[in-house]
């Protein structure tokens, strides 16, 4: 679900423990963010190919990498300094659970994978646009919010994870309806905000001066939640195809 892993107490600490390591900065985590970007989309690209050959794989490499990339990333909210890396392995594993969930609504809805992409490419650049315009700012109130909501969905997700091991579906996550579909445009919304928590926290570790590891740690936040918003896109355009 949301990103989890960027806090200002992080940077803090990071900063008292990483004296002499040289600062982080913003262009240098924005370089490592497109970086780590490349070997998701890498490693996505590479496992679709994988998988149109080998259908068999598909279901096995998914929950594998969504598996890893979940202790990965569960490592690096304790261990920050590791970040330099488990963040680019991380990147990678998370390319192939792209990949693979990619491809199982690609076979039901022939485009919808290219629609996704340029669709959260669109969100991510209108929310960096807005963002450095200050028409977004990350006050206080818009942060307890933003972070309220996100709770609030992890734990809807988590109950109807629970649910559906017992066969018991629930409808605002998988219906095609106005409702289904209201819930999808409010979650991808909602990763959408993150993202201006992420770029706050990003220029929060600059102005604290914390250690040039953490460039990578932020990189690896942003890129939780950028995976997060397209794999709600495509949840999202793949209700709406489904009426057509």
């Amino acid at each position: 679900m949301a990103n989890p892993t960027l806090s200002e107490k992080s940077f803090i600490k990071a900063a008292r423990e990483g004296v002499g390591q040289g600062p982080m900065t913003v262009q240098g985590t924005v370089n490592k963010i497109i970086l780590m970007g490349a070997l998701v989309l890498a490693s996505a690209l590479g496992s679709w190919f994988l998988f149109a050959s080998n259908p068999a794989l598909i279901m096995p490499l998914a929950i594998g990498g969504a598996i890893a990339g979940f202790v990965i990333a569960l490592i690096l909210a304790f261990k920050q300094h590791l970040a330099p890396t488990l963040a680019p392995l991380y990147a990678v594993v998370e390319g192939v659970f792209v990949g693979a969930t990619t491809l199982i609504f690609e076979s039901m809805y022939p485009g919808i994978g290219l629609s996704a992409v340029l669709l959260t490419f669109a969100i991510l650049a209108g929310i960096v646009g807005l963002y450095k315009a200050g028409v977004i700012r990350a006050t206080p109130t818009f942060k307890r919010t933003i972070l309220a909501a996100t709770a609030g969905v992890a734990i809807f997700y988590l109950v109807a994870m629970v649910l559906r091991m017992f066969s018991i579906e629930m409808p605002l996550i998988y219906d095609n309806g106005w409702f289904g579909i209201g819930f999808s445009l409010f979650v991808v919304g909602l990763a959408a905000f993150n993202l201006v928590l992420d770029l706050d926290m990003i220029e929060q570790g600059a102005e604290h001066g914390a250690p040039k590891y953490m460039e990578w740690y932020c990189a690896f936040g942003m890129i939780v939640t950028i995976v997060w918003l397209y794999i709600e896109v495509l949840r999202l355009l793949a209700k709406l195809s489904s009426r057509d």
